[in-house]
């Protein structure tokens, strides 16, 4: 990163500080995302009876938010050097962004084996390989630059970087505000649950159906439901929890499981004086 910044201020290339910047975020990303995880993993107690786990999701939203904040910067300054384009130098942009892709060809590599289920470490890894694509894309401007002279290159490189964050920080923004809403995982489908539930031997009805994710990889299930009377609630209650565990792998569930009433039949006369229903 201090490279890219020492390289684009001599070489006047507005990519290579673009990307420069991304990178910080990039270390940041990381940074917040391995204080997120200690603090998620931390037991619930107290209040916090899910405990901290909502800390990565915290941590992924506001490194969606960063990088829609530097989208907007540098697609400004790429748009200004479209109509004034400096001078730059196409050497010192093409050999440092293929030492950029070298050193993010591994970094992607090592992130790429950890657990990417959790938000939070998909926003850092979403940081990273949008880092890869942007040094490609430098790459190819440098050698633009060189081959046929044309300093616009650079600024259509900046802004191929900015639209690369602006989609990477889209992504962490709308999965962690699902979260915050309270809005069922993306892969389940609540109208199939619902199905499978009323199919299930003896149940009548389903009522106040909720699916939500406390965080990244973590669903979770309540309904009201209600079933036959003389069936075992117990029973109907370890089958349902087996089904949502084995076919939408939902573990925390809680159920509360009734007997439907018969509806009772009044003769007119009851139906007119309320006092003839009293036993």
């Amino acid at each position: 990163m201090a490279g890219e910044v020492v390289v684009g201020l001599l070489a006047s290339s507005l990519v290579l500080i673009t990307d420069a910047g991304h990178m910080l975020t990039d270390a940041a990303a990381i940074a917040l995302a391995l204080v997120a995880a200690r603090l998620a993993a931390r037991p619930a107690k107290g209040n916090l009876t899910y405990g901290l786990r909502r800390v990565e999701i915290l941590s992924a939203q506001t490194n969606g938010l960063t990088l829609w904040a530097l989208t907007v910067w540098f697609a400004y300054q790429g748009i200004t050097r479209l109509f004034d384009p400096p001078e730059v130098e196409g050497w010192p942009v093409l050999i440092t962004a293929l030492a950029g892709v070298g050193v993010n060809l591994a970094a992607t590599w090592l992130i790429s084996r950890a657990n990417r289920t959790s938000l939070n470490v998909e926003g850092a890894f979403q940081h990273i390989l949008n880092d890869l694509f942007a040094f490609i894309a430098t790459a190819i401007a440098g050698l633009v630059i060189l081959v046929w002279g044309w300093t616009r290159a650079d600024a259509v490189a900046a802004l191929v970087v900015a639209a690369l964050m602006a989609k990477g920080g889209w992504g962490l923004i709308r999965d962690s505000w699902r979260i915050f809403l309270e809005a069922a995982p993306r892969c389940i489908d609540v109208a199939a649950i619902d199905a499978d539930l009323h199919a299930v031997g003896s149940v009548t009805e389903i009522h106040d159906l909720h699916v939500w994710e406390v965080t990244s990889g973590f669903p979770a299930l309540s309904a009201h439901v209600l079933v036959e009377p003389g069936t075992d609630c117990h029973d109907r209650r370890e089958e349902i929890s087996a089904l949502l565990n084995e076919r939408y792998g939902i573990d925390h569930t809680t159920l509360q499981i009734d007997h439907a009433t018969e509806p009772q039949i009044f003769t007119p006369n009851e139906l007119t004086d309320p006092e003839s229903r009293r036993p």
